[in-house]
C-alpha cells in the first residue's frame, strides 16, 4: 500500500472534519472578544463605505482559529476567499497570477506568511499598498517597468512566528491581531457546539474534562472530542460521561495538564539529561528527536503560558513547577521561593 496516499488521506479526512466544524460567522465564533469585538467594528465599517477591508494580519500559535477567522471574514464581507499558502508560493509569477484573478473586495489568504521568498514579498508592497503589479518587461538596458492595476483587495495573512515577518510587510497590514490560548470556559462551549455538530451525545462534565486538558486550543479541542467519541462507540454506549472522557484521555496518554508524551518527554529530558537547563533549542531537538520548529511553535507557547519552563537568553529552563509534576524536588531552589 503506497503510504503517501494513505497519509494524504488523513490530511483530507482531518481538514474536512474541522471544516465541518468552523463557525462561519463573527456571531458564531466563541472567545478571543477583543479580536472579534474590533473585526466587528472594521467589518461594519468598510461595509458601510462599500470599501475593501484593509489587510489583516492574525498571529499566535496554531490551532488557535487564524484560518477559521480568514474565513468569517470572508462571509461577513459577503466575498470569496482564495486561500494559499506562504512556502507553496515559489515563483513571483505564482502571487502575480493570484492577484490578477482576485476580484473586488475579495480576499487573498496567505497562511505561514513568514515563509515567503524575499522576491516573493516584494511584490506585495506595491500590491498591498496602490494596489498594483510592478512587472518588468524585457531584460538589460531594454528593461523597463510596467504598472498593472488591481482590484482593491484584502490579504489577511496569518503566522505562527510574528517575529519573522520583514518591517516593511507587517508595516503594511492595517489591522494586526494576536490570538491568545482560549479560557477553559470558551473551550468548553466550544466543545458542547462541536458535539452537536456531529450529533455526539455528551454530558456537561464530559465536556468539562475535555476543555481542562485541551490546552486553550480550539484544534486540540475538537481532537480529543472525536477520539473520546470513537472510545464512547466502541467500549460504552456513545454517550460520552464523564468517566468515559477520562477513560479515552487516559488511554491517548493526555493528562489533566493535557501534556501528551512529548510534553512530558520534553520536560524530563531538560530535568535529567540538562540538569533543568539551561538549554539551547537545537541540543533538546536533538535530543528528544523533534524539529526545532516544532518544539517553538507547538509544544513551548502552552508550556511556557502554564509555568513549566522558561524561556532564557541561555536557553530553556524548567520551572519548580515542572520539578513539582514529576514529584522532585528543584535542585538548588527553595521551593518556597517560586
Amino acid at each position: 500500500m503506497n503510504t503517501r496516499v494513505v497519509a494524504s488521506g488523513r490530511v483530507d479526512d482531518e481538514a474536512q472534519y474541522e471544516a465541518g466544524l468552523r463557525p462561519r460567522s463573527l456571531g458564531e465564533y466563541i472567545g478571543q472578544d477583543r479580536v472579534r469585538d474590533n473585526l466587528e467594528v472594521s467589518i461594519a465599517a468598510a461595509r458601510g463605505r462599500g470599501e475593501a477591508l484593509d489587510h489583516v494580519l492574525l498571529y499566535g500559535p496554531p490551532g488557535l482559529g487564524k484560518t477559521t477567522l480568514a474565513y468569517v471574514i470572508g462571509n461577513e464581507m459577503g466575498v470569496a476567499v482564495r486561500a494559499t499558502a506562504g512556502p507553496v508560493i515559489e515563483k513571483p509569477g505564482d502571487l502575480a497570477a493570484m492577484l490578477t484573478n482576485l476580484q473586488p473586495h475579495e480576499i487573498l489568504f496567505i497562511d505561514e506568511i513568514h515563509r515567503m521568498a524575499p522576491n516573493i514579498e516584494e511584490i506585495l508592497y506595491p500590491a498591498m499598498e496602490d494596489y498594483e503589479l510592478d512587472i518588468v518587461i524585457g531584460q538589460g538596458p531594454s528593461a523597463r517597468s510596467v504598472k498593472v492595476p488591481l482590484p482593491k483587495f484584502t490579504l489577511v495573512g496569518a503566522t505562527t512566528r510574528a517575529g519573522l515577518l520583514t518591517g516593511p510587510l507587517r508595516a503594511r497590514f492595517g489591522i494586526v491581531h494576536r490570538l491568545d490560548f482560549y479560557e477553559e470556559r470558551d473551550i468548553e462551549e466550544i466543545v458542547r457546539r462541536s458535539a452537536r455538530i456531529l450529533g455526539v451525545p455528551i454530558e456537561e462534565s464530559a465536556g468539562r474534562e475535555i476543555a481542562r486538558r485541551a490546552r486553550g486550543t480550539p484544534r486540540i479541542a475538537n481532537r480529543l472530542l472525536r477520539r473520546v467519541r470513537d472510545y464512547a462507540q466502541v467500549r460504552a454506549d456513545g454517550t460520552v460521561t464523564a468517566d468515559v472522557a477520562r477513560a479515552a484521555l487516559e488511554l491517548l496518554e493526555v493528562d489533566d495538564q493535557g501534556f501528551d508524551e512529548v510534553d512530558r518527554k520534553l520536560l524530563r529530558t531538560i530535568i535529567d539529561k540538562f540538569g533543568g537547563g539551561p538549554v539551547g533549542v537545537n541540543s533538546l531537538a536533538a535530543a528528544i528527536s523533534e524539529e526545532r520548529d516544532a518544539i517553538e511553535d507547538i509544544y513551548e507557547p502552552f508550556l511556557i503560558q502554564a509555568g513549566f519552563l522558561d524561556r532564557t537568553p541561555r536557553g530553556r529552563v524548567a520551572t519548580a513547577r515542572a520539578y513539582q509534576y514529576f514529584g522532585l524536588d528543584a535542585p538548588g531552589r527553595d521551593s518556597r521561593l517560586w
